[in-house]
């Protein structure tokens, strides 16, 4: 028997879906289901997925549900990788995972710093690739490209000084052609 369907088979946790796409096992899951799901495939005897690989989340700002959180997990005894997806609000707070898997620890954090999620029983959630007075969360997708702020370094006082970014439309030329200046071949038609 297959190991999705052995999950299928003894899962005692409430779950949107199973799929199986390139030998690869993808669940999808409630927020409220979710520290349920990852405690069961860590310790479920036909799961055994010991090792936490990686979270993340992807920003969907036009839905209803705008991020989904990706966990990445791999069973050394069964040679095994799955994805866990959970579906939340932009306001919506996750479960730490972090009692389950150490290596969930930086990662949270990432999530909070990079996203804004904000994840419950962290014991340290705080900033962690950006500064302590950095404003907004930079991988959401409505967080300017250039940032808020403009950091520099002014010998005379010996510091770091932030500034306002300030962007002229002038300066904006939005050219469709080559970026050699070159015509198109539809251009020659």
């Amino acid at each position: 028997m297959s190991l999705s369907n052995q999950i299928k088979e003894y899962c005692n946790v409430k779950y949107k879906s199973i799929k199986v796409f390139r030998n690869e096992i993808e669940i999808t899951v409630e927020k409220e289901n979710l520290f349920k799901m990852v405690q069961f495939l860590k310790d479920n005897p036909s799961c055994l997925f010991d090792q936490l690989s990686d979270i993340t989340a992807v920003d969907y700002p036009s839905k209803k549900n705008r991020y989904i959180i990706i966990y990445q997990f791999l069973s050394v005894t069964n040679n095994q990788r799955v994805r866990l997806l959970c579906p939340i609000k932009s306001d919506d707070v996750i479960p730490s995972v972090s009692k389950l898997y150490l290596s969930a620890l930086w990662s949270e954090r990432e999530l909070w710093d990079m996203f804004g999620i904000y994840i419950d029983g962290h014991p340290d959630l705080r900033r962690i690739l950006t500064d302590y007075g950095f404003q907004g969360h930079p991988l959401r997708k409505d967080f300017p490209l250039t940032g808020f702020d403009e950091v520099s370094y002014e010998a005379e006082s010996r510091k770091v000084v932030y500034n306002k970014v300030k962007l002229t439309q002038d300066y904006r030329d939005f050219d469709f052609n080559s970026p050699w200046g070159a015509e198109t071949i539809e251009d020659n038609k």
